[in-house]
């Protein structure tokens, strides 16, 4: 059952047996602040609702025990109101009313971004009344407002492409943590991106150039490790 507080830290339910679309969600959720269970079958799955309180289940229509159909059915006769998210490789109209059908909130058809699942499980969990984080946020000079999609620098407007604020939106909504090389391309680019394999570091250079961090003393590369956001002033970090 789900709890009407809205200050704790939320708890999501991952069940997916693609250990690599199931490590970058965790990963991915986790950074957005949320507690994060991933389990990789469905029998597992109902018996982490029936022992903890979760708030939102994302899963995987083709499991290997238990088709995600008969979870998501068991799942709702459980709770009316547990928000469920499905997965699946399936993109059929069938597929998805019947997962609809069945008592799901929501359906992504793989590959998808990141971006766009968080879009969803936000837009579900406020549905049920649980608000999402700000959508403006401001660090060391700069305003980024998700709703408007603008960004400012001491007032002057900025032009960002679609990956730069995306990047930068990261970074702003999580001060001082490191994000590798690997984080990055997965929250940004998808899970399943083929491409230049320095893509990180030339949007990374444009973002700088923008934002006019020519020294690198707010988006700080961390040798060997990854990048993240660290004013020099400290106290620039709401």
């Amino acid at each position: 059952m789900k709890s009407t507080e809205t200050d704790r830290e939320l708890h999501i339910l991952v069940i997916e047996d693609e250990p690599t679309i199931a490590e970058s969600l965790r990963v991915g959720l986790t950074y957005e602040g949320m507690r994060v269970t991933v389990t990789s079958e469905g029998r597992s799955g109902l018996q982490v609702c029936e022992e903890q309180e979760i708030d939102l289940v994302i899963l995987d229509l083709m499991l290997p025990d238990i088709d995600g159909m008969v979870v998501c059915r068991r799942l709702r006769a459980r709770s009316s109101t547990l928000p469920i998210i499905m997965l699946t490789a399936r993109g059929e109209v069938q597929e998805r009313v019947q997962g609809l059908q069945l008592g799901a909130d929501d359906y992504i058809v793989k590959p998808f971004s990141f971006d766009e699942l968080l879009a969803r499980v936000y837009a579900v969990l406020r549905r049920t009344g649980v608000s999402r984080p700000s959508t403006v946020l401001r660090i060391a000079g700069l305003t980024l407002d998700t709703e408007t999609r603008e960004v400012t620098l001491n007032g002057r407007q900025l032009e960002l492409t679609p990956t730069e604020f995306a990047l930068l939106e990261l970074f702003m909504r999580h001060p001082r943590r490191v994000f590798t090389r690997e984080t990055l391309l997965s929250r940004v680019w998808g899970f399943t991106y083929v491409g230049d394999s320095n893509i990180v570091e030339v949007h990374m250079s444009n973002l700088r150039e923008k934002i006019g961090d020519h020294e690198r003393k707010l988006l700080r590369t961390i040798y060997g490790v990854g990048y993240c956001l660290r004013p020099e002033d400290e106290t620039a970090v709401a």
